[in-house]
């Protein structure tokens, strides 16, 4: 074997061999935990990331001989729990993924490893229900008001009951939910379409996803109007949740199950030459890149694979090709922009900030690092604190730009953000919601719904 010290390719991932008995082996997974675990203890790339690698380096240098061999594999836990998913070691630092004969994927790794406990019944009950999120919004938006009231930071009686019971630190933002579903709206919004725009022509789907439906539907109103002021008709269409919170703890076949549903009730829109565009980047790097890889034979999900856009990616399509249709206005205080790690993940570039610097006379401040929130784990009391911790240099630069607006692909970072900069200076002036880019180009055309 030719191996080079370090890789220069993009990288590659490979499809995961989940539905293979050996894919759960425990000993088989020992063994490649043991073999990754050495390379990056000799590489040391990835320190600044998540709280994983610090803990193995800690675990490792704390150990007799100062090396892997005297670390017992019982050990090996709070490394794996540490790790979000985020994929930022895989695409920015690992120099061992492939196609570099080393062949490491540190994030797959760990989800083979929540696999088998899934397998085993060791997935905790409330991990389990957190990421039924179809049904927690069904049955949470009728008694939305309820819901928000109960899970508000300030509320004494419900949020200590919530952490003794459940284990969510009483601190931590919870995303509201809506009665006023995005489904709901799209069903009796009359948007127009802008047939003067340059743009006029092209044709598109939302995939509503979970989030955008059930717990943040102006991002869906937003994202209608904007390309509707830019001349594509939107249909809202959502079968169901992309998976990504089931797949955090390695229900790699609840999230088949839905990748295949999901692709094949959006087949017929690629057929008919409609675009798919997601609103949330999760979601799109699951439709784009996670699903292919769990069912890489499935001709819908490959389908679905080359049509789907994010939000954002699209609207910079528009710009770069026909061009964005006049009426963008400064929004005033500028804005800051946080590169969610999914969607940096997606491989596509700074798209929302591109997108951002198209609002004439508006200064964009860009943060590119993880705001520390991972989903439903930053908001557990064994990990609050440590969330808060990795996203601390986000929200110290968040306060240094003193801009008016914060923003984030990642809905959920950008209200982590927001906690962690209130906390860093409790005397500082920060903005008092935060939104996604697609809302500040709304805001920007004069678009954004007063009530949003």
């Amino acid at each position: 074997m030719d191996s080079k010290e370090g890789g220069l390719g993009a990288p590659t991932r490979k499809p995961l061999d989940w539905q293979n008995p050996e894919f759960y082996d425990r000993d088989q997974i020992d063994a490649e935990l043991r073999r990754v675990f050495d390379i990056c203890h000799g590489c040391r790339r990835c320190f600044n990331l998540c709280d994983s690698f610090p803990r193995l380096f800690d675990l490792i240098d704390e150990s007799d001989t100062g090396e892997l061999d005297s670390v017992d594999s019982a050990q090996f836990g709070p490394v794996i729990d540490a790790c979000t998913l985020c994929d930022m070691c895989f695409m920015t630092k690992c120099p061992y993924v492939p196609p570099h004969d080393f062949d490491l994927d540190f994030p797959h790794l760990m989800m083979r490893v929540r696999a088998a406990d899934h397998k085993d019944g060791k997935i905790g009950f409330v991990q389990k229900q957190l990421s039924c999120t179809d049904r927690n919004g069904k049955m949470a938006a009728p008694v939305s008001g309820l819901i928000n009231w109960g899970s508000r930071t300030d509320n004494r009686l419900t949020r200590p009951a919530m952490e003794k019971i459940a284990g969510i630190d009483r601190r931590a933002a919870l995303p509201p939910f809506h009665n006023d579903t995005l489904e709901k709206r799209a069903a009796s919004e009359d948007i127009k379409v802008n047939t003067a725009a340059p743009a006029y022509g092209r044709k598109a789907v939302l995939y509503a996803t979970c989030f955008a439906n059930y717990n943040s539907p102006q991002i869906g109103s937003a994202a209608r109007a904007v390309l509707a002021q830019n001349g594509i008709a939107t249909q809202v269409v959502y079968p169901g949740c992309c998976g990504m919170p089931k797949l955090e703890h390695g229900d790699i076949q609840a999230v088949a199950d839905s990748a295949s549903a999901v692709a094949a009730e959006l087949k017929p829109w690629i057929d008919k030459g409609y675009d798919v565009i997601s609103l949330v980047a999760s979601c799109s790097l699951m439709l784009k890149f996670e699903w292919p890889l769990i069912l890489p034979e499935d001709e819908n999900v490959k389908a679905l694979s080359a049509a789907t856009f994010d939000i954002d990616q699209y609207m910079v399509d528009i710009a770069n090709n026909e061009g964005l249709a006049d009426g963008l206005t400064p929004l005033e205080g500028g804005v800051t922009v946080h590169m969610a790690c999914h969607a940096r993940a997606l491989n596509a570039g700074q798209k929302g900030a591109q997108m951002l610097r198209h609002i004439p006379e508006t200064e964009i401040d860009v943060i590119e690092r993880c705001s520390g929130h991972g989903g439903s784990w930053g908001v557990m009391k064994e990990n609050f604190d440590v969330a808060l911790k990795v996203g601390k240099p986000v929200a110290r630069t968040a306060l240094k730009n003193a801009k008016m607006h914060l923003a984030s692909e990642c809905p959920l970072a950008a209200e982590h953000i927001l906690q962690g900069m209130a906390i860093a200076d409790e005397d500082a002036k920060v903005p008092q919601t935060t939104r996604h880019p697609i809302e500040l180009m709304a805001l920007s055309y004069g678009l954004l719904p007063a009530n949003d």
